[in-house]
């Protein structure tokens, strides 16, 4: 049988049938449809979901420094914000197209209506005073009309479509102009032939910062350091930078700190915590430095810069979302939540820190927030703050706020400690000179306590590659009638509140300069910035000192952030003259002080006088580190005003004080007694003398 011929072969694409001509029409058909929806889902998640998400991150790169994010996580986190609830939202609606395309349509505008509502919450919430149940509604018929609208006008569609690029837009600010950028950028590499020199650069800073320090307390004759009573303040500015004229910008020091740290003038009454000043010392420097910072009564570096305050936390993409829902959830509820969104990434509570339990508080407001830490033990920071100092591989910042000489004055220049009665006064005759003296003798501890940071920086070797600033805040008044801070002290005594000792130790610094530049210390942080070659991201209004020099004389300084005030620069002068000092009386009968009773004529005198800490002489221990060195009491009536009281320990005149005016509490008198050895271990014998003249004496019945 003959084999039927084969078909010549045809070249070329096969012809499609007529069903699948149908499919690819009914594809295209449906692309047409639902790319513009999903545009449009968008477009309109971008504005409800994306941009308040970013904006709120973005402004604070501390949300994702917090939780250890690195710039794939936060990439991926801006993906989320972006993409997968429209596909979601999209996803679901288009399913619906299985039942018919009106479903589909009513199922799309109530999309759009809902993300209409949800909008219209979030402007609500700034722009009117409804919360709760009536926003909710007003929002739902906003929405209700935003649906009508795209459902009415072709025109709504066509700009949701065109607004659609939104979240591109928003997506590319957060990673290439926000604050959070830093995290998502590659950093400058640090390699190359530059980079020694630039590690070299950035030397160990030690920034010790006093408070309640005028500078006339330091001073002797001719406006130098009182070698004799604080030599170690003296040796400090033998071997650094003494900017003599520099002055605090506020005497409280709520507002001096924060303005010292972040180079700017108090502007406004805000809690000094790094919520309240984002921008300060610490985070300029953090990245470059290790810091290693105690502070007292603020909490200006974040947890996520400080180490020591670094509470293990989790962190990765995991714990963004969870963070992130629970901020969105914030952002679009129609009542005010306790917590403002922003501060939802906040430092980790003490108790997640591992220091101690209580409960979780939103971001401080008060100035006082930290009045608590006043009772700190100050040595044993002290002590702390000295066991860090020494080399380490990375540049590091070492830094403390301490508060000394700060009252209460309780400390001998030995660091021996001393109990304060409660209710002394330190204000009015008699009572002035004593706080004076009280204040002198703890500055000669902190005297002691600046040597022993001497020796450390010398003895770790640390000392002639690091930068070491020593300062104060503010100073404080003994001017009789305005002894304190206070406006009246100002105006009357600004050389004592204003003026404060400064020293910089530049590194490699050996011989001592005096600069009696105008020196404010919003000057601090750019003077500090520059010597570590770290540049300042925000505005500062300080100068950088000894580059720059401020023209006017006036100082600058704030009774309340929202007033300066200007102190004339000839009150510099004063300062250094010592007429800013106050003129008090001298003390009576000097000659007295250190002599024997039984050198003494001693007559016996039936008055009794009472002394509030007559029993701590019963069991004196010295070596427990404390003495009952600070002496108070009341004498009768018949006792003038003015008479002269002698008080002698052991049988040796401590102290020789006045009987001040009575009071409610009496006629009283205070007297401290500095010289430790007049103390023994055990039972002391406290007597009391009415001076008749510089060799006889009465004694009281005490």
């Amino acid at each position: 049988m003959a084999e039927s011929p084969r078909p010549p072969e045809v070249s070329g694409p096969p012809v499609p049938s007529s069903a699948t001509k149908h499919g690819r029409r009914t594809f295209l058909r449906w692309g047409r449809g639902e790319a513009p929806r999903l545009l449009e889902i968008l477009a309109l998640c971008g504005l409800v979901i994306t941009q308040p998400l970013l904006d709120v991150t973005g402004r604070s790169p501390d949300f994702f420094l917090f939780y250890g994010a690195g710039p794939a996580d936060v990439l991926l986190l801006v993906a989320v914000f972006t993409l997968p609830v429209p596909l979601l939202l999209w996803g679901i609606g288009a399913l619906t197209r299985l039942i018919g395309p009106v479903v589909r349509a009513a199922v799309h505008t109530g999309t759009l209506g809902l993300l209409f509502a949800a909008l219209a919450i979030q402007v609500g919430k700034h722009l009117l005073p409804v919360r709760g149940v009536p926003l909710l509604l007003i929002a739902l018929l906003v929405g209700a009309a935003g649906a009508y609208a795209y459902r009415r006008f072709r025109a709504a569609g066509q700009l949701l479509r065109v607004a659609a690029v939104g979240p591109l837009v928003f997506a590319l600010l957060f990673v290439f102009t926000s604050p959070a950028s830093a995290v998502v950028l590659p950093a400058e590499d640090g390699s190359g032939p530059g980079a020694a020199r630039r590690a070299a650069s950035h030397p160990p800073v030690v920034m010790l910062v006093l408070d309640e320090l005028p500078l006339v307390s330091l001073l002797g004759p001719g406006g130098t350091i009182d070698a004799e009573r604080f030599p170690n303040f003296a040796a400090l500015a033998g071997e650094s930078t003494w900017y003599r004229n520099a002055t605090g910008v506020s005497g409280w020091t709520p507002y001096a700190l924060p303005a010292m740290l972040t180079g700017r003038y108090p502007s406004s009454v805000r809690a000094p915590h790094y919520s309240q000043y984002p921008d300060n010392l610490f985070t300029a420097l953090h990245g470059t430095y290790d810091l290693k910072v105690q502070e007292s009564i603020s909490q200006l570096c974040p947890p996520t810069a400080c180490a020591e305050r670094k509470a293990p936390v989790a962190g990765g993409l995991p714990v963004l979302l969870r963070e992130s829902a629970g901020l969105l959830r914030q952002i679009a509820s129609p009542v005010d939540v306790p917590d403002d969104p922003e501060s939802s990434y906040r430092e980790a509570t003490r108790e997640e820190a591992g220091l101690a339990e209580e409960e979780e508080q939103p971001p401080p407001t008060d100035p006082r927030f930290r009045w608590g830490q006043l009772d700190v033990n100050q040595p044993a920071r002290f002590t702390e703050f000295l066991a860090g100092l020494h080399p380490a591989p990375r540049p590091t910042l070492h830094f403390l706020h301490l508060l000394m000489p700060h009252t209460p004055w309780n400390y001998l220049p030995s660091g021996m400690r001393y109990d304060s009665p409660p209710g002394m006064p330190n204000d009015g005759d008699g009572w002035v000179e004593l706080a004076r003296e009280r204040h002198l003798r703890q500055l000669g501890y902190t005297d002691r306590l600046i040597g022993e940071t001497l020796r450390t920086l010398r003895s770790s070797g640390l000392y002639d590659d690091a930068m070491l600033v020593v300062t104060a805040d503010h100073g404080l008044s003994f001017t009789p009638g305005v002894q304190g801070r206070g406006r009246a002290a100002i105006d009357r005594a600004p050389g004592e509140v204003a003026w404060v000792p400064l020293f910089i130790k530049e590194p490699g610094q050996r011989a001592g300069r005096v600069d009696d530049r105008n020196w404010e210390h919003v000057d601090l942080l750019p003077t500090i910035a520059d010597q570590a070659h770290v540049e300042i991201p925000w505005p500062v209004e300080g100068l950088v000192a000894p580059r720059e020099t401020r023209e006017r004389s006036e100082k600058r300084f704030h009774d309340q952030p929202t007033f300066a005030l200007q102190l004339p620069g000839d009150t510099f002068a004063k300062v250094l003259d010592g007429s800013a000092w106050p003129k008090l009386p001298a003390p009576p009968f000097p000659e007295l002080v250190g002599r024997a009773v039984t050198e003494l004529s001693v007559s016996n005198d039936n008055t009794a006088a009472t002394v509030t800490n007559r029993a701590a002489f019963d069991n004196v221990d010295p070596a427990g580190g404390r003495l009952p060195a600070l002496i108070c009491g009341t004498v009768p009536a018949s006792v003038p005003t003015g008479a002269r009281l002698a008080v002698a320990v052991n049988g040796r005149i401590g102290a020789v004080v006045p009987v001040v005016e009575p009071d409610k509490n009496g006629r009283r008198f205070g007297a401290l007694i500095s010289d430790e050895s007049l103390f023994v271990p055990g039972a002391n014998r406290l007597e009391l003398f009415l001076v008749n003249d510089g060799q006889a004496v009465r004694r009281l019945r005490v």
